[in-house]
């Protein structure tokens, strides 16, 4: 069972934050391991299983990148791990921005991350399980591995 299924909400690239909420309160009233306590052993472990597989799955839905990474690997497009090549262009464009870390930096980041985002918008806003293609789900894959490269970059400027 994945986690949208552990939920029963559609696959999707973002998630109703409300809806999510909702929906953990009810499978925690459900499932929450100290209403097991007087239930059987191989009972209260299940409880236990399952309720650590909706801390799990609520802590990939409350982040957009860790929802998109599980979409992908849902998918069979994205392995943990997985080393990605990322296209020149891309890459000269960071080492340039690179070069000139500074305190506006951050914000150069920024503009540019919302440039990549812009290209992919419509496929993850209008994600549709049936209709979405492999095709626009590597795009979503490039995204998210040019996204990650430059917050590895901010995360260096923080330090």
């Amino acid at each position: 069972m994945n986690y949208f299924e552990l939920f029963d909400i559609p696959v999707s690239l973002t998630i109703d934050k409300t809806k999510l909420a909702k929906k953990y309160f009810e499978l925690q009233k459900k499932y929450h391991p100290d209403f097991f306590t007087q239930n059987n052993e191989a009972e209260q472990d299940e409880a236990l299983e399952k309720s650590s597989a909706i801390n799990k799955a609520l802590k990939i839905f409350q982040n957009k990148d860790s929802t998109i990474k599980y979409v992908l690997q849902l998918k069979g497009l994205l392995e943990e791990e997985e080393k990605y090549q990322l296209p020149p262009d891309f890459l000269m464009e960071v080492m340039e921005l690179n070069e000139q870390l500074s305190a506006d930096s951050a914000t150069a980041i920024e503009v540019f991350e919302k440039e990549i985002y812009t290209e992919v918008s419509s496929i993850i806003d209008g994600y549709n399980d049936t209709s979405t293609t492999t095709a626009d789900l590597l795009k979503v894959k490039e995204y998210y591995f040019k996204k990650k490269y430059l917050q590895r970059i901010l995360d260096r400027l923080d330090d």
